[in-house]
C-alpha cells in the first residue's frame, strides 16, 4: 500500500514521511525534492526563473509516475493536491491511503515565518502576522482539496505521536 502525505507548507510531510519509512521499512519520497534533483535547481528558483505553471506542470508528470509504484511513501508538495486533477488521481489509487496532515493557522505561521527565505509563495511577507493573514486565507483556498484525503491527521503534535496516530489509523 502507498500512503500519500499532504498539507500545508511546513505542515511535517518529510519529517513524518522520513519516520514512517523507517518504521514501515518502505521507501519515501518527497516530491519537491525529486523535482529539485531533476530540475537541478530549488523549487524557490523554479518559480522564479520558469514560472509557476511550468512548476505545476512538472510536478503532475512526477506524481503520475509515484502514483503507478506501489508500497511506498509519498510526500506531496503543499499545493500539489490544488492544481490540475491531482487529487483526483490520488482518489483513484485502489493501492493507496492519503493523509492530511492538518496543522493550525498559527504554528504554520510561525514555522513557515521562521522558514521563508525557502518559500517562493511567503518570501515576500515582511512580519509573522502578514504570513499569519497569507496562510489563513490559503489554507481556506486550500481546504476542499485537503479534506479530500482518506484520512485527517491532527498534526499539531510530535512527529513520533503524528507517526503512531497515522498508523493506528491504518490498521
Amino acid at each position: 500500500m502507498n500512503i500519500i502525505l499532504l498539507g500545508y507548507m511546513t505542515s511535517g510531510k518529510s519529517v513524518i514521511g522520513k519516520k514512517m519509512s523507517q518504521i514501515l521499512k518502505k521507501p519515501f519520497q518527497d516530491l519537491d525534492d525529486y523535482i529539485e534533483k531533476k530540475e537541478g535547481i530549488s523549487i524557490s528558483e523554479i518559480f522564479k526563473t520558469k514560472g509557476e505553471i511550468y512548476f505545476r506542470k512538472i510536478e503532475a508528470k512526477h506524481l503520475k509516475g509515484f502514483l503507478m509504484q506501489k508500497d511506498m511513501i509519498l510526500s506531496l508538495g503543499g499545493g500539489t493536491p490544488c492544481y490540475g486533477n491531482n487529487i483526483e488521481l490520488i482518489k483513484q489509487q485502489a493501492d493507496s491511503k492519503s493523509v492530511y496532515l492538518n496543522v493550525s493557522v498559527v504554528e504554520l505561521s510561525k514555522r513557515l515565518f521562521n522558514n521563508k527565505a525557502n518559500r517562493p509563495l511567503v518570501s515576500h511577507l515582511k512580519s509573522e502576522e502578514e504570513v499569519s493573514e497569507f496562510v489563513g486565507k490559503h489554507i481556506f483556498e486550500r481546504l476542499n482539496f485537503y479534506n479530500q484525503a482518506d484520512m485527517t491527521i491532527n498534526a499539531n503534535n510530535t512527529p513520533d505521536e503524528i507517526v503512531e496516530d497515522i498508523l493506528l489509523k491504518l490498521i
